[in-house]
């Protein structure tokens, strides 16, 4: 397996410090003709509109010292920005703006984070040929390290609960192991029931269905869903028929198999991009075309619609929803059909070919933590002791097969890495404003 106590981790940006208020030295220019604050006399704001440089002023009258966020509205500014003067210092640039001379001072680096030292439009061509931009969403393939199995030895990475727990290090590099590569499997985590739930909320909150808060999955006389029985489960997401899906799952393995049970994991964004790469016409039928997911038993009737393969605005890939189980005739003219079920086909194909998915047979106190929105879960059939034992092969050590499992979403574990990465020199994150280390604010609305 590939350990991560080094650990995957993402590259973050220097934390930034507080915004000087004071007036900073310099020499002041003038304006541009135009109000605009971009023209080639002021470097630092090049490509940084005045709006946008009064929209994200840092004072005490804009901003709330405490929690960062923003005292005031965009209508509470006026409806025609300019600059009227700039003052620039090594680390500092006070901006004056009209028409009501209201004075921002800013630190010049976290200006060069925004600003565009070509004076462009900070576009340029992408990830498979699309407009791109610097990276400003964690959810998409842009943020993420795209595997196959072989990049990942044939199996997931892998971390330790008990040094998950005594060392902060340890556990950053396994949540940014969920967060790059989609998935970990933490060894020795208590064989006891419940104990998935601990995991769950170490990293953020524990998400409750109509499962419950935790759920079985063990072979039942009269089971309500696949999993519930001994049969293979082609790779799938979970809850494509929940909105809002749930966006981390994890399984807990309390007992093993005798014969079989292997968990099978596939990066999604993967396969799809391949698909991109192979077949764009298929890749662009499973990106817009919208099909209905839907789950019912005695107490539960869910439905949800949206393409297998979805983007974000600007055509990265950024979530997939895959499940043949839960998935409802679609309502498409004969040939659309066609075309939409030949490319449903070649993804899952992707999707379950030997040279994208690893594979880890699970042992007790093993607990799998993934991305239900981008990694692929499956498993092949297999057989428990009470099988095996009718076939004169019983297997005392093992019982029935048996893993416990929950939901708990991205935001809370990428917050909790966040965390983690203020006490040792990383960013906790890409958006912000200047003087907050990055917080965007801390207040709940």
């Amino acid at each position: 397996m590939t350990s991560v106590a080094g650990g995957p981790v993402r590259a973050q940006p220097p934390v930034e410090n507080e915004p000087v208020q004071a007036e900073p030295t310099g020499q002041a220019r003038p304006p541009t003709p135009t109000g605009e604050p971009d023209g080639t006399g002021h470097p630092a704001l090049r490509g940084l509109p005045a709006v946008w440089l009064r929209a994200n002023c840092p004072c005490a009258g804009c901003r709330d010292p405490g929690s960062g966020q923003r005292l005031v509205t965009i209508t509470d500014l006026p409806a025609e920005v300019t600059v009227t003067g700039v003052r620039a210092a090594d680390a500092t640039v006070e901006v004056v703006f009209g028409p009501d001379g209201h004075r921002a001072v800013f630190p010049a680096a976290w200006l060069a984070r925004y600003g565009d030292p070509a004076g462009g439009d900070r576009t340029g061509p992408g990830r498979g040929g699309r407009a791109g931009t610097e990276q400003d969403d964690d959810r998409t393939e842009d943020a993420k390290r795209l595997w196959a199995a072989a990049d990942l030895g044939g199996e997931p990475p892998q971390g330790w609960w008990p040094r998950y727990l005594a060392d902060p290090a340890h556990r950053r590099s396994c949540l940014s192991a969920v967060l790059a590569l989609g998935v970990i499997v933490l060894h020795d985590v208590p064989c006891e029931p419940g104990a998935v739930l601990a995991v769950a909320r170490s990293l953020g909150y524990v998400r409750e269905t109509n499962y419950g808060k935790l759920f079985d999955v063990r072979a039942e006389r009269a089971p309500a869903n696949l999993a519930f029985t001994r049969l293979p489960i082609a790779p799938h997401t979970d809850n494509p028929y929940r909105d809002p899906v749930p966006t981390v799952q994890l399984l807990h393995c309390l007992r093993g198999a005798p014969g079989g049970g292997e968990s099978t994991f596939t990066d999604g964004f993967q396969a799809a991009a391949v698909l991109r790469s192979q077949d764009p016409a298929a890749f662009d039928c499973l990106t817009t075309t919208p099909v209905t997911f839907a789950y019912s038993d005695a107490g539960t009737e869910l439905r949800a619609t949206g393409p297998m393969i979805g983007l974000d605005p600007r055509g990265r890939i950024r979530q997939i929803r895959l499940n043949g189980r839960s998935l409802t005739p679609i309502r498409l003219p004969a040939a659309q059909a066609r075309s939409f079920y030949a490319a449903y086909r070649a993804f899952a194909e992707l999707a379950a070919s030997p040279e994208a998915m690893v594979t880890a047979l699970l042992a007790p106190g093993d607990c799998a933590i993934f991305d239900n929105t981008r990694v692929l879960h499956g498993r092949t059939g297999f057989t428990d002791a009470a099988a095996a034992h009718r076939g004169g092969t019983h297997n005392q050590s093992t019982g029935q097969r048996h893993l416990q499992g929950c939901y708990a979403d991205l935001d809370g574990l990428a917050s909790a890495a966040a965390v983690l990465a203020r006490s040792d020199g990383g960013h906790p994150g890409h958006g912000g404003h200047p003087g907050r280390d990055g917080r965007d604010g801390r207040a709940g609305s």
